[in-house]
């Protein structure tokens, strides 16, 4: 495979919390290119979380040591918050978009259809976390649709779970194609677009099997060598997290 110079070289997996019943990891992901730009894909829970189980809405526990936290996560690869030049939002549910203010000197990436439909909704699971991603300070750049961030880096829109999600395409010189598909396909047992199940938190189930079906199609049509899904407890104990990569 021909990777240009400020293509993808490295992928990290971060977990940044757990959630309970079920051991379901809240991961983030950071990628850094051949000439050394930082992105960074989603933050996890906010600062708050930290501590004893936190009980969420939704019935969820959430479950978050101090070192589980994202900057404590990126401290583990040297990285600063001034180190990230671009963060990419995947959507604003609360266990994503926890720490958006601690990165204001990135340029953050989302949908426009996803920053809209959760500056208007009065759901909790945006409004959770609000003054953390809808901050003054900080710099949205958004994009319509699937968008090349980089080279051999994409924006893949997959609304359904939310309106405006979006799910990652990086192509590594050694692993592959690496399809990051977030919450639009949850689990390994949601890749059928006709029979799987609907989760607690998705929002338009129409939208859910046709982005699934789009993310499946784009897989086979890619060559994905390795499909990481948003929470899927056993899947997560057979990756490689942070400190360790995939190159």
């Amino acid at each position: 495979m021909t990777i240009s110079a400020d293509s993808p070289q490295r992928l990290y997996l971060m977990q940044l919390a757990t959630m309970q019943p079920g051991d379901i990891p809240i991961p983030g992901y950071l990628i850094q290119t051949n000439d050394g730009i930082n992105i960074l894909i989603d933050t996890g829970c906010a600062r708050e979380h930290i501590g004893p189980p936190h009980p969420e809405f939704g019935g969820v526990t959430v479950e978050m040591p101090e070192q589980a936290h994202v900057l404590q996560q990126l401290a583990t690869i040297g990285l600063t918050p001034d180190d990230i030049d671009i963060l990419v939002c995947t959507h604003f549910d609360f266990d994503h978009a926890g720490n958006h203010d601690a990165f204001p000197n990135a340029k953050l990436v989302v949908q426009r259809t996803q920053y809209t439909a959760a500056r208007e909704s009065d759901l909790p699971r945006y409004t959770k976390n609000r003054p953390h991603w809808d901050h003054p300070n900080l710099r949205y750049s958004f994009v319509e649709g699937d968008t090349e961030l980089l080279p051999n880096i994409e924006l893949i829109e997959s609304s359904g779970h939310v309106p405006g999600h979006q799910a990652i395409l990086l192509r590594l010189p050694d692993t592959g194609p690496v399809l990051l598909a977030i919450d639009a396909i949850s689990k390994t047992s949601e890749l059928d677009p006709d029979t799987r199940l609907m989760g607690p938190f998705d929002m338009d189930e129409a939208g859910v099997r046709a982005s699934t079906r789009k993310l499946v199609t784009l897989a086979k049509r890619e060559g994905v060598t390795l499909i990481v899904h948003g929470h899927d407890s056993e899947q997560w104990k057979m990756l490689k997290q942070a400190p360790e990569f995939y190159s």
